[in-house]
């Protein structure tokens, strides 16, 4: 059996649900979502789901700033309880990273970011269970939030059905190829013919992409997070980044609290990396926890994971077309931060995926054409840092 669509969308994480929620809004045509798991089954459902404009450059607050304003509709109606204004602290006590934090808060208060410098004082205020005396240098944003990333992507989901999207999960899906200006695409039984084909696949995208016989430069990498029940339960604070560990503290329901440290620095495979936390993560937390959140420090560990998400060589996602390939687009590459600008980077993609700007000014820093040399091999460089480019200090 043979089926055909315009728009094949690979991927039903936020990425690619949030794709086609908009793609559908611009009666392009019929729209299919093919994720060999379920919705949100990939870095998705195991991200953190912090959202804050404390960014590198004007193109990815503009992109976060229009996601956070999407999860806010999304959530109004029918998941309040998915969405939370909680702010987002950054902190160092390194006398080094003093003036990157400085020169951050200026930058971003230029792009019309809320952000302002915290003392001490003001921190304890925030965070009661953290200890600040020794900090040198400290910024807050109170319009920031956090989000359940699953949540959200379901919603899209809905939403995009209601318009009529097709959604196939629990498919696998065969590597294509284009013939006769139509992709060809084996679902399970089914051999769909698709005139685009937009690779949403989170981590699998590499893998995807070298099937399809257009390979980008991408690092799958491992992130841990854990969920803890403190002694005294706090119903909201801000996010916190502690700049020097590279530890985030984030509330979750019920007064529980989400933490975790970011990235491991070697390639994984999603296919086979460890899904639990590990005794090194729980101990580096730990060792967080005892010198800068001591309030926390007796916080019982409810359940530990990890996820891969994505790197890129130069630390910004790739999306629009696949230089050399008919008909292929991609929306990945995230290093970390998928959540923060799914909805946002979506909405510019089905905007260039219905002819309905230019694809280099729509789309930024985060372009896909921007790659015109071969990329070797390289380590994941993601985080909360401070810094943009593809060697941050902070």
């Amino acid at each position: 059996m043979g089926e055909s669509a315009d728009f094949l969308v690979l991927g039903a994480g936020i990425a690619g649900t949030a794709l086609a929620y908009h793609l559908s809004a611009r009666s392009v045509g019929a729209i299919v979502v093919v994720e060999p798991r379920t919705p949100a089954a990939g870095a998705t459902g195991r991200a953190a789901g912090v959202i804050t404009e404390q960014l590198w450059d004007r193109w990815d607050v503009d992109v976060t700033r229009e996601s956070h304003r999407q999860y806010v509709e999304l959530c109004a109606s029918t998941q309040p309880e998915a969405y939370r204004q909680n702010g987002f602290v950054r902190v160092t006590r390194n006398p080094e990273a003093v003036p990157v934090v400085e020169a951050a808060v200026e930058r971003l208060r230029a792009w019309g970011v809320r952000v302002s410098f915290a003392t001490p004082t003001e921190l304890a205020n925030l965070v009661p269970d953290g200890s600040f005396g020794d900090i040198l240098g400290a910024m807050y944003g109170p319009d920031d939030a956090c989000v359940t990333p699953s949540t959200i992507a379901g919603c899209y989901v809905e939403a995009a059905r209601r318009r009529g999207v097709r959604f196939e999960f629990g498919t696998p899906v065969e590597p294509g190829r284009y013939r006769d200006g139509r992709w060809e695409v084996r679902v399970g039984a089914l051999e769909l013919r698709a005139r685009t084909v937009i690779v949403a696949a989170g981590a699998w995208s590499k893998s995807l992409l070298n099937g399809l016989g257009h390979p980008l430069p991408l690092t799958p990498y491992r992130t841990q997070a854990a969920l803890l029940r403190p002694e005294v339960l706090r119903p909201t604070f801000p996010t916190i980044h502690d700049i020097d560990t590279d530890v985030y503290v984030r509330p979750e329901e019920n007064g529980r609290i989400l933490a975790g440290d970011g990235t491991e620095k070697v390639e994984a495979d999603p296919e086979r990396f460890a899904s639990q936390g590990d005794q090194e993560f729980l101990a580096h937390l730990a060792g967080a926890f005892e010198s800068r959140f001591p309030g926390w420090r007796g916080a019982e560990p409810v359940s530990a994971w990890a996820g891969v998400c994505s790197s890129t060589h130069d630390r910004h996602p790739f999306i629009g077309a696949v230089r050399g390939a008919e008909e292929l687009h991609v929306i990945t590459g995230f290093n970390g931060f998928g959540v923060m600008r799914a909805g946002g980077a979506a909405a510019r993609l089905a905007k260039v995926l219905a002819d309905d700007g230019d694809a280099a000014a729509t789309l930024g820093s985060a372009w896909s054409g921007r790659l015109t040399e071969t990329v070797g091999a390289f380590p994941p460089r993601p985080g909360f840092t401070l810094e943009g480019g593809d060697q941050p200090r902070f």
